[in-house]
């Protein structure tokens, strides 16, 4: 609790002081802690809300509020470049490749990849008297019922959300184009994926729809569409996503409300589907800025923002409620197209996009709000921090520890939102590509590391953003220390200070810069 602003401080003292019976006064502590939620959206681009992007042909009125309530992180980096690996980390605060997922993203229908042990910041905070709930897009794998052409939907989802720390669950099991789609609520859902389609042609963007009409048979599907169906609910449509996620959030937060009044906080992680594909944005959107369907599909997701603002306004909950936003990764390949046809960049001034190393793989919009606790409100941190480090962050607003073997690559920021004067250094950050490639950045320096045919690069982010001159025959010194930070990381299974932890697998291939060699011996060093 000593990290929480003076307002709450002082405020929470002089309620103490005014009571005697134990039990009241431990009621009181526990009222300190926020409500928390993490909204958390799908390829978007650090270019993407207007409050970074001045060139920006749309607005995002609901983003700009979050950061200009908050604090503006606008050296905030997504563990990975693609959906799974990134939302691994957030909700863990371990780096993803550390586990036997090395590249690209889970299918709908996986084994989980956050195994029942491993801390989430759902866990963490469901024990330290949390209501918590998981409403949005999940793509971490689940188990379902039978096979594809047997299933048997009357029995229960498993290893999914409700195993990972969540008390509620209502949403998809990974980005559209995979399938299995229905509204799942808890272990079930109402109206089941017995039917199939595929992907269907986009008016609005270049992309797809997943929308009705619907083959009873995959074969059906294929006859009709020329690939073979996969599986859906027959009331699900796309467009449909972000109105039933914010509004169930809202209906879950409204019936936790008078609970939260009382000592029991709530945790509510919101992941939207957008502006992923199958960029798709409701008809009253139509129109609206200046970037084809795509800007339309910011400006409904914004909207869907201030939609849970007003409720929280609304509720008497705005005051002691942290709101932190993010996205996953940056802007999918289309970013290119729209520079040409309507002058946006979604990467902002950044090199890259989706998937790949350089920073507009990795920098994405990074704001938190929390009215009764961030001091001086409106600030604006340059300096580097990682969604992986939510998880310590949370732990410390809350006043808890994490165990060693938890939260491996965590680092709390937590001074900075209480601290304006905060002399907050993060240790060095990893970054990694959809393909398996990493880079390690440690202030204003980024060390590009080889893999396979591709070579090293550095850059000074400082006075280079854009990427645009490799400075790596000019410093070697500087490359040799950032190799270290890397392969320290690496082979120490962690970030932080701490018993040496394991990686949940042997030496691979995009470890080039470390030999199989040195990865075994410091592996047995552990054991």
């Amino acid at each position: 609790m000593d990290r929480l602003s003076s307002r709450v401080r002082s405020r929470g003292l002089a309620f103490l002081l005014g009571l005697i019976s134990t039990p009241t006064i431990l009621m009181a502590a526990s009222a300190d802690k926020p409500n928390i939620i993490v909204i958390y959206t799908d390829d978007q681009g650090f270019g993407d809300a207007s409050c970074l992007n001045p060139e920006s042909k749309f607005q995002t009125p609901n983003l700009d509020r979050l950061a200009n309530e908050g604090v503006r992180f606008t050296n905030g980096h997504s563990a990975d470049t693609v959906c799974t690996p990134s939302r691994y980390g957030l909700l863990t605060g371990r780096y993803c490749w550390r586990t036997e997922k090395k590249t690209g993203v889970l299918g709908a229908e996986h084994t989980c990849l956050i195994t029942d042990d491993r801390v989430t910041v759902a866990s963490l905070l469901r024990n330290n008297g949390y209501n918590t709930a998981m409403i949005g897009k999940w793509h971490l794998g689940m188990e379902f019922p039978g096979t594809p052409v047997q299933r048997d939907w009357s029995q229960p989802v498993t290893d999914m959300p409700l195993d990972k720390g969540f008390d509620y669950f209502y949403g998809v099991p990974a980005s559209l184009n995979y399938g299995i789609l229905a509204w799942f609520e808890g272990r079930h859902a109402k109206v089941p994926p017995t039917v199939f389609t595929a992907k269907k042609k986009n008016d609005r963007h270049m992309d797809y729809r997943i929308m009705p009409p619907y083959q009873k048979t995959p074969e059906g599907t294929k006859k009709l569409l020329n690939t073979r169906g996969m599986e859906v609910a027959p009331n699900f449509i796309d467009n449909q996503c972000l109105t039933r996620f914010t509004d169930k959030a809202i209906e879950w937060m409204q019936s936790k409300a008078d609970e939260s009044k009382n000592g029991k906080p709530f945790f509510v992680y919101l992941p939207y589907t957008s502006p992923h594909y199958p960029v798709c944005p409701l008809p009253e959107f139509w129109g609206q800025g200046k970037c084809g369907g795509y800007g339309e599909f910011v400006i409904e997701t914004d909207h869907h923002v201030g939609r849970v603002l007003q409720f929280l306004r609304r509720s008497g909950l705005d005051d002691n409620t942290m709101i932190f936003f993010s996205s996953d990764n940056g802007p999918e390949k289309s970013w290119m197209q729209r520079i040409e046809e309507f002058g946006h960049d979604s990467s902002q001034v950044y090199k890259g996009g989706k998937r790949d190393i350089y920073e507009g793989g990795h920098r994405v919009p990074f704001f938190v709000r929390w009215p009764a606790g961030i001091e001086q409100p409106g600030r604006t941190w340059d300096n580097i921090v990682g969604q992986v480090d939510l998880l310590a962050t949370v732990a410390e607003l809350v006043g808890t520890s994490l165990p060693a073997d938890a939260g491996e690559d965590s680092q709390s920021f937590a001074d900075v939102l209480t601290n304006p004067k905060a002399d907050y250094q993060r240790h060095p950050l990893i970054n990694h590509s959809a393909k398996g490639q990493f880079s390690v950045t440690n202030g204003r320096w980024k060390l590009i590391l080889p893999m396979r045919n591709l070579p090293m690069e550095l850059y000074d982010l400082a006075s280079d953003p854009a990427e645009s001159n490799n400075v790596i025959a000019e410093y070697p010194e500087r490359v040799a220390q950032l190799k270290k930070n890397a392969t320290d990381i690496v082979l120490n299974g962690r970030t932080t200070p701490g018993s040496m932890q394991a990686n949940d697998t042997g030496y691979w291939n995009s470890l080039k810069w470390i030999t199989e060699k040195e990865y075994n011996v410091r592996q047995a060093k552990r054991e």
